[in-house]
């Protein structure tokens, strides 16, 4: 008789319970980098930026921030429009992406969006569409 109650009850307790849902997973990280690099960010380096600020003249970059695994470098380049007009600039870089300024024979200053596509060559994008190659200097 007990095993039929012993029975009933784990049965009621299978049904009853509620498998606990997992919260959702925390999908920001917590960090202080920036996620996107704009042209502003070349103008000027944060109190953050300036404790891990480091310049080497060995590589082509202009100065380098962040730490290990999140560096930002700093680069100055050149490059060609689609029209074959040359312009130059300096961006800021941060993994594949980054963002600056150009200056061509025909405009002040442009603002560009940029993407490594091989060593020391970027391709980059301005507000109109326009693509620019760019390398560093």
């Amino acid at each position: 008789m007990q095993k039929k109650y012993f029975l009933f009850f784990f049965l009621f307790f299978l049904i009853s319970c509620k498998k606990a849902d997992a919260p959702p997973p925390n999908l920001q990280v917590n960090s202080f980098y920036k996620p996107v690099i704009t042209a502003d960010d070349r103008k000027t380096i944060t109190q953050e930026e300036a404790k891990t600020y480091h310049v080497n003249t060995t590589y082509k970059y202009e100065y380098r921030t962040g730490n290990p695994g999140h560096y930002k470098y700093n680069y100055d380049v050149k490059g060609i429009n689609i029209k074959g007009d040359s312009v130059f600039g300096n961006i800021n870089t941060e993994g594949k992406y980054g963002a600056g300024i150009l200056i061509g024979d025909t405009v002040a200053e442009i603002e560009i969006n940029t993407e490594w596509i091989s060593h020391g060559k970027l391709k980059a994008l301005d507000k109109k569409g326009n693509e620019y190659n760019l390398i560093v200097k």
